[in-house]
């Protein structure tokens, strides 16, 4: 297998058990594997390349999305809208999305992800409109594949339209046979559980008050019987928390645990804005995982996740950008800094130190998704990393610690070189797999096609 010395790093940061970090460090790469992280490294290699003046962080993860959102960023209707009223209007829109829509959104904001330092993303997509192909999350995990990204599919569901008293229209909606049928079938097609995998499945029902309560406890036996992981939107919003006490009697998070979604460590919720502090040790004993999702949760304004507290109480927690119509962007670096800011505001300024959030965007976003080989820079590891240039004139001066300077400074966020499963897919700041001037052109004209249906 070829070999790659990366030489002479400014600084590793390895998010290692002891958080080690390596000044003027070298990483030896054989294939898709890390072989080696040292310094002055005494080593043969295929191909060296120089990371002078550069920090080295294992790629991040990010553990929420809706990629198919890419095509309603900004739309003015929305801009100032909360959650529910959010989705009422969008839902219009996106019933119209088609196949190609859904590939090229996702290689947009899958490719925006690699040029900020992500090397492995998750995405939830639960809209299947009635008359259209049913094999939307297979075109997604092709686009991912084409591009070279590490891809967690989460195949999402609706069940309860607006005829049994939920918010999407019933034509996006399906049925729990048809949901649990194509769910099995994606899992035995694409899910593979061996180490350094690049595709894997989660069962994900969109949200307590879009799907059944039949949906969510059939869909928590299924995880259990494929062994695959479950995901759902949970406590964004007050009105989600006032909807679950007058439907079913119960906080979002005590309805989950119900139906038995928090049984076996293999659940993880976005948002979890509106907790309690019972209720995050609750989710820390029961190994119940959190994408801390920031930029949306402001966008809509649906409050600030306490995510000090969820971190004290060892609540496994990685952070996710969240759908481009409540982010509009897919910048995972600008993330965790947000992620950084807004938890000094509710905990205090001490409270959030930028080598915390480093730890969650990177070996957080990994335990939440259930891997234990990507999220860190050692022997064995997957060869996922992320190289920033800090000698730039918007880093002057923030020499004393390069590593936090990647969260504290900056104008682009953008990372010089990242590499995936040992493959270079970020060179020089630009993608190496798409023409994105051309993709760009493409995403608009589609985004244009489907807003022009729905009008």
């Amino acid at each position: 297998m070829k070999t790659l010395l990366i030489k002479d790093a400014l600084r590793i940061a390895r998010m290692n058990d002891a958080r080690e970090e390596l000044a003027g460090g070298d990483l030896l790469i054989e294939g898709n594997v890390i072989k080696a992280v040292g310094k002055n490294l005494k080593v043969r290699a295929d191909k060296t390349l120089s990371a002078k003046n550069c920090v080295v962080l294992p790629g991040f993860v990010n553990t929420h999305h809706h990629l198919y959102q890419i095509l309603t960023r900004n739309l003015p209707a929305v801009q100032d809208s909360k959650l529910f009223d959010w989705l009422l209007y969008l839902y219009e829109v996106w019933r119209h999305v088609t196949p190609e829509g859904v590939y090229v959104s996702a290689q947009v904001g899958l490719g925006e992800l690699l040029l900020t330092g992500c090397t492995t993303s998750s995405d939830h997509f639960y809209l299947f409109p009635k008359g259209r192909s049913a094999r939307l999350i297979d075109t997604e995990i092709e686009a991912a594949a084409d591009l070279g990204m590490r891809f967690h599919a989460c195949r999402g569901s609706m069940s309860r339209g607006k005829s049994k008293g939920g918010l999407p229209p019933d034509d996006v909606v399906q049925t729990e046979d048809e949901i649990l049928k194509d769910s099995e079938r994606l899992v035995k097609a694409y899910h593979d559980r061996k180490p350094f995998a690049m595709t894997r499945v989660a069962l994900a029902p969109c949200s307590p008050f879009s799907v059944t309560t039949e949906l969510l406890k059939l869909s928590a036996r299924m995880a259990e019987k494929w062994d695959v992981r479950l995901h759902t939107h949970l406590a964004e919003t007050l009105d989600e928390e006032q909807y679950c006490l007058q439907l079913h009697k119960k906080r979002p998070l005590a309805y989950m645990e119900s139906v038995g979604w928090l049984e076996g460590g293999r659940s993880w919720f976005a948002h979890c804005v509106h907790m309690n502090k019972a209720e995050s040790r609750l989710m820390g004993r029961t190994r119940t995982g959190v994408a801390h999702c920031p930029s949306s949760n402001l966008r809509l304004g649906s409050g600030i996740a306490p995510l000090r507290m969820y971190l004290d109480d060892k609540v496994p927690v990685g952070l996710g950008v969240d759908g481009s119509a409540s982010n509009d962007c897919c910048a995972m670096l600008l993330e965790a800094r947000m992620a950084m800011l807004v938890a000094r505001v509710t905990s205090g300024v001490a409270s959030m130190p930028a080598r915390d959030v480093l730890w969650t965007a990177t070996r957080g976003g990994a335990e939440v998704l259930g891997r234990t080989d990507i999220g860190e820079l050692s022997c064995g590891k997957a060869a996922d990393l992320a190289l920033f240039d800090v000698s730039g004139i918007d880093f002057a001066g923030s020499g004393s610690d390069p590593v936090a300077s990647v969260l504290f400074c900056g104008a682009s966020h953008k990372a010089k070189h990242v590499f995936v499963n040992g493959r270079m897919v970020v060179e020089d700041g630009r993608l190496k797999t798409v023409d994105e001037l051309a993709l760009a052109r493409k995403a608009n004209k589609l985004s244009r096609e489907m807003l022009e249906k729905a009008a």
